[in-house]
């Protein structure tokens, strides 16, 4: 994968497709490298002629691990969160943002539609509001408005634990890492479409090869919650928006979908029964139909 040296760190990223068909960036979420993106998803929308530019978030995949900044304590940082107060972070959602934004520049590539999900989808908003040139359409899936009020931001307690869980000690145990992640999808993901086990672990497989970094995944996590209620930032939104997400997520409520939507002027919301805080197979064309669409309408 190549390399955008960008806001003091390396960002890895990919680019499929034809040059001269319109740009999609996705951004992926907490923790995960850009190979947890279905390829299936992917190939959809390469098949609908868009160029496809992926990459990994900082402390994630092969992209900059800080491991010289200190690792934030979580509890504390969402419980301050929660009750409005400041949490410090050794970075923030804008600072993710930024980083999108290089990649674009490493591409050669002016603008794009942007498609986000859960942590993904909340660095896509916060780039479409600061940079609005950058941001050809938004779609933000399966992610929330920083809304602090305990019902929109507080899934049940179960998929909160699994998302916490710590993974395997030893980054070299691939298998460990899958059935660890195996486990959180199993917990997390949509009940009204299981995916087979074998599926499941096949692509989680890859995943793992690129490695689980729980420390970065703290970071992350902190810069989210130091990134604190974007409503107001929302408001501020150009590019036309779709919100798409899961009627039965249980990490990410629904009520954070519906409140995304309120507060981004015209956007739609599209909600999917039996979707949890997962891209299962059987919705890949369904999706990746809906963001086309959107994309092409705007374009």
């Amino acid at each position: 994968m190549p390399v955008a040296q960008v806001n003091g760190v390396q960002i890895a990223y990919e680019v499929r497709g034809d040059a001269d068909a319109p740009a999609v960036l996705l951004i992926m979420g907490l923790g995960m490298p850009a190979a947890m993106w279905p390829d299936a998803f992917v190939q959809e929308l390469l098949e609908r002629r868009f160029r496809v530019v992926t990459f990994d978030n900082r402390d994630s995949g092969a992209s900059s691990r800080l491991s010289a900044l200190p690792v934030p304590n979580i509890p504390v940082a969402m419980t301050r969160a929660l009750l409005g107060l400041r949490v410090r972070a050794p970075y923030t959602l804008t600072d993710m943002a930024i980083d999108a934004a290089g990649v674009l520049d490493a591409a050669g590539i002016d603008s794009a539609h942007v498609v986000g999900v859960s942590m993904g989808g909340m660095i896509a908003q916060v780039l479409a509001a600061l940079l609005p040139q950058r941001v050809r359409t938004l779609t933000s899936i399966m992610s929330s408005s920083g809304n602090p009020r305990p019902r929109v931001a507080l899934g049940n307690a179960r998929a909160t634990r699994a998302l916490l869980r710590r993974p395997p000690t030893e980054p070299a145990d691939v298998d460990a890492i899958v059935d660890h992640l195996t486990y959180v999808f199993g917990v997390i993901g949509s009940p009204g479409y299981p995916q087979d086990d074998a599926t499941r672990r096949a692509h989680l497989r890859r995943v793992a090869a690129c490695g689980l970094y729980r420390e970065g995944t703290m970071r992350q996590l902190a810069a989210i919650l130091a990134s604190g209620d974007r409503r107001p930032m929302l408001h501020n939104v150009d590019a036309p928006t779709l919100v798409i997400h899961g009627a039965s997520d249980p990490l990410v409520p629904v009520a954070a979908g519906r409140d995304t939507a309120q507060h981004v002027r015209g956007a739609r919301l599209e909600v999917i029964d039996g979707m949890g805080h997962d891209l299962p197979p059987a919705l890949m064309t369904h999706i990746a139909g809906r963001v086309a669409a959107h994309c092409a309408g705007s374009a």
